[in-house]
């Protein structure tokens, strides 16, 4: 198993730990922000949609840890040497999330969250708020590409059907492409 694939079940351990530890430290319901309307957060999740399941994850969790985002970028923009495993060895023993440490492998992912942190603290409260409501507008903008043509397998990645939800998954296991889209 590689490192990246433990990472990820080490990711999805710690969302289920983190969901249930912000649902306790959550404010009172008067003191939270508005939820975003369906317009905002298609607006808000375009750049992000087509990615691959298993990056969109990392970037909705990570997202949700902007401190954390802006001192890997910092570290990722030290160390530009490093991408992939590599990267995600060195920064084992850092006190980061675990999707945020996953992104290390991802450095333009990362340079990107890092230069729109409005964006990216924007991402990470709708997530944190509206988790259904965003995954709805993922598979809502997925579907809008889909059956406009632009979204279909290809070699870099397996465009799937299933109940009605539209997976992405890398074409290669051990090889995830970043799309890069207008």
């Amino acid at each position: 198993m590689t490192l990246f694939r433990s990472l990820v079940l080490m990711f999805a351990a710690s969302l289920l730990l983190a969901g249930i530890a912000r649902a306790q430290s959550t404010p009172p319901s008067g003191t939270a922000p508005p939820p975003f309307t369906a317009e905002e957060l298609d607006s808000m999740l375009a750049p992000i949609a087509l990615y691959p399941d298993s990056l969109l994850t990392q970037v909705l969790m990570a997202s949700t840890y902007p401190l954390e985002v802006v001192q890997a970028a910092r570290w990722s923009k030290a160390n530009p040497k490093l991408s992939g495993d590599e990267a995600v060895k060195k920064v084992a023993n850092e006190n980061w999330d675990v999707s945020v440490k996953s992104l290390v492998a991802f450095p333009n992912v990362l340079e990107m969250m890092n230069e729109k942190l409005d964006w990216t603290q924007k991402v990470g409260d709708a997530f944190l708020g509206q988790q259904g409501e965003v995954m709805n507008a993922v598979q809502r903008l997925r579907k809008l590409a889909q059956n406009s043509g632009n979204l279909q397998s290809n070699q870099q990645q397996v465009v799937r059907s299933e109940a009605q939800a539209i997976i992405i998954e890398p074409a290669q296991p051990q090889t995830i492409y970043v799309p890069a889209y207008n």
